[in-house]
C-alpha cells in the first residue's frame, strides 16, 4: 500500500486527539464531552472537522507542557436536517476550554465561512475564559470573534448553546447570539465571578444563584431556552432551526402537515369562551394561539421573562410566522420595561430574516408606576415603536379586547406601518380605559353631582357605546375588518397569503439609531 507510513502516521494523530481519561472526567461532572454534543445535534455521519492539529504557538508560564491538538476547541461543518451549518465546541477537558489567539482563530474561521456559505452558526459553550498565559493575545482573540459575529448579525442566525461555565468577557459571545441556550445545573454565564464580588462588595453568592440557567430565563433576561438536560436542549436547539431560513436571502421553511387539512378547522367556535366578555378578567392568550394556528406548532421564546407578553414561532398553514402577544394572565397583559425589550428584540430578529409578524393584542397600555418611569419606560418602549416601523416583513395586528394609549400605538396603528388590522367585535381602541377616562373629562360633573357614582355609570355606558367600540375606528379606515372570532384562522390566512410577496423599499442611510 502507497503511503503506508504517512496514513499510518495520520492514524495515531487522530487516535491521539482522544484522551478517554478526560472524557471520563467530564462525564464525572455530569457534562458531555465535545465530540458527543456535535454528534447530539448533527446529522449522523454529517460533520467534518477542520483544523485538528492547530496548536498554540506560546510556551511561556507552563503552556510548552500544556500544548494540545484543536487547542481545546472542536469546530467545523456538517447538516441538521440535511441542512448546512458551522459549529464549535469547546472542549472544558482539556486547558479547561480556555480560549487563546489559535482557539480563537479557529472560531472566527468558521464564522466567516458560515458567513460566506448563508449558512447558521452554532456555538457550544464550555470554558474557564480567556487563558491567562498567552496575554493580550487571549483578549485580542475575543475582539475578533466579536467583530466576527456582528458582521454576521442579520445576515444568518447564530445559536450559542451554554453547557459549562461562559466567564468574564467570554460572556459577550452568546450576549451577541441571536439566541442562547442553556442547561439547569450545569450552565453559568457572568461578568464577575462570586469571589471577585466577595471581595469588591462583600457579597456572599453562589455561582448557580449568581449566573445559572434559571437566574437569566427569568431574572435578567439573557436565556431565551432552559432546559433540564443536554439531550433536550439540543433537540430544541433542532426545532428553532427547523423555523429559520439559513440566511437573510432565504424565506423561512415551508411545511404543511398532510393530515392537517383533517384536524385543523378553519373555524373555532372556542375563542369565544376563552376570552371572556368582562374586560376586567385575564383568559391565557397560549389557549387563544393553540386554537388559531397550526396545532402544536408555537415555539415560544423567552418563556419565563416578562411574562406578561408572549414571543415565539408558529406556523399558519405551513407557513412560518412570529407570533406577539399579549399574555392577561400577568400584569392584564400591560407592557412594561422588560417586555418592551422582549418585543423589541424577536421583531428585529424576524424582520432581518423574513418571518411575517401577527399581533395578538388585548392591553390597557404601559404599565405606570414611578418604577417603570425611572427605570426608563420611555426609552425602552420606543424601541417597540422603532422594531416594528422599521420592519418591512408583512405585519398584521388583531386586537382581541383592549388596546389603549400608547400600546395601541405600537402594536396596532395603521400609522405605524401594518398592513392589515383587523378587530374583533368585543375590541375597545381608545386613549385610555374607559374609567380613568370619565375622571378626567367629567371631573366638574362628578364633583357637583348628588350621586357621582350613578353618574360615573353612565358616563362609562356612554364613552363605551361611542368611542370604544371598533366602528368608530372602522369609520376613519384605521381597521380593515371587523371579524367573528370563529373566523379568525381563516381570516389570518387569507390575509397572510395576500402579503407574502409584499416588499417595502428603504431609504438609503448608514443604518439608524435606535434608543437603546
Amino acid at each position: 500500500m502507497k503511503f503506508k507510513k504517512e496514513i499510518e502516521e495520520l492514524n495515531k494523530r487522530l487516535k491521539d486527539l482522544n484522551n478517554k481519561e478526560l472524557d471520563e472526567k467530564q462525564h464525572q461532572k455530569g457534562k458531555l464531552t465535545a465530540k458527543e454534543r456535535i454528534g447530539l445535534l448533527l446529522d449522523s455521519d454529517s460533520f467534518i472537522e477542520l483544523d485538528a492539529f492547530v496548536e498554540t504557538r506560546f510556551n511561556q508560564l507552563g503552556l510548552d507542557k500544556k500544548r494540545i491538538p484543536g487547542d481545546a476547541v472542536i469546530t467545523g461543518f456538517g447538516t441538521i436536517n440535511n441542512r448546512q451549518v458551522y459549529i464549535y465546541s469547546q472542549d472544558f477537558s482539556k486547558i479547561g476550554g480556555s480560549l487563546g489567539e489559535m482557539h480563537a482563530k479557529k472560531i472566527v474561521k468558521v464564522i466567516n465561512l458560515a458567513r460566506k456559505t448563508g449558512s447558521p452558526v452554532i456555538g457550544i459553550i464550555d470554558s474557564g475564559g480567556a487563558r491567562i498565559q498567552e496575554g493580550i493575545s487571549s483578549l485580542d482573540g475575543y475582539a475578533a470573534i466579536f467583530r466576527a459575529m456582528i458582521k454576521c448579525s442579520g445576515l444568518i442566525p447564530q445559536i450559542s448553546v451554554i453547557v459549562g461555565p461562559s466567564a468574564g468577557g467570554a460572556c459577550y459571545a452568546p450576549g451577541l447570539s441571536d439566541f442562547i441556550f442553556m442547561v439547569n445545573g450545569i450552565s453559568q454565564m457572568y461578568i464577575t465571578g462570586p469571589q471577585v464580588i466577595k471581595k469588591v462588595t462583600g457579597e456572599t453568592i453562589s455561582f448557580e444563584d449568581l449566573g445559572g440557567a434559571s437566574v437569566h430565563a427569568s431574572k435578567s433576561g439573557c436565556a431565551h431556552f432552559i432546559y433540564e438536560n443536554e439531550k433536550d436542549c439540543f433537540s430544541a436547539v433542532k426545532k428553532l432551526l427547523s423555523y429559520l431560513p439559513s440566511n437573510n436571502l432565504e424565506n423561512p421553511p415551508v411545511e404543511r402537515s398532510l393530515l392537517a387539512e383533517i384536524f385543523e378547522k378553519e373555524e373555532s367556535l372556542k375563542l369565544t369562551e376563552i376570552v371572556p366578555e368582562k374586560e376586567e378578567k385575564g383568559y391565557d392568550m397560549k389557549q387563544v394561539i393553540k386554537e388559531v394556528f397550526d396545532k402544536g406548532t408555537f415555539f415560544e421564546i423567552q418563556e419565563n421573562f416578562a411574562m406578561n407578553v408572549l414571543v415565539g414561532f408558529a406556523k399558519l398553514e405551513g407557513n412560518v410566522i412570529g407570533i406577539i402577544a399579549n399574555q392577561t394572565k400577568h400584569m392584564a397583559g400591560t407592557l412594561d420595561v422588560d417586555s418592551s425589550d422582549k418585543i423589541a428584540r424577536f421583531v428585529r430578529f424576524a424582520d432581518a430574516f423574513n418571518i411575517p409578524l401577527i399581533n395578538l393584542v388585548d392591553t390597557p397600555g404601559y404599565l405606570p408606576g414611578t418604577a417603570q418611569e425611572t427605570k426608563g419606560i420611555i426609552r425602552h418602549g420606543a424601541k417597540v415603536l422603532y422594531a416594528f416601523s422599521e420592519a418591512s416583513v408583512p405585519k398584521i395586528s388583531l386586537i382581541l379586547r383592549k388596546a389603549y394609549g400608547g400600546a395601541y400605538i405600537a402594536l396596532c396603528s395603521r400609522k405605524l406601518g401594518y398592513d392589515k388590522v383587523i378587530a374583533w367585535p368585543s375590541a375597545q381602541i381608545a386613549v385610555m380605559g374607559p374609567k380613568q377616562a370619565v375622571k378626567i373629562i367629567f371631573k366638574r360633573d362628578l364633583a357637583k353631582s348628588k350621586n357621582p357614582e350613578k353618574l360615573e355609570k353612565e358616563k362609562i355606558e356612554e364613552l363605551k357605546k361611542v368611542f370604544l367600540n371598533p366602528y368608530q375606528a372602522a369609520k376613519l379606515g384605521q381597521i380593515d375588518m371587523i371579524i367573528n372570532p370563529k373566523d379568525t384562522r381563516i381570516v389570518l390566512i387569507k390575509c397572510l397569503k395576500s402579503l407574502l410577496n409584499k416588499r417595502e423599499s428603504r431609504i438609503p442611510k448608514k443604518h439608524g439609531n435606535i434608543p437603546l
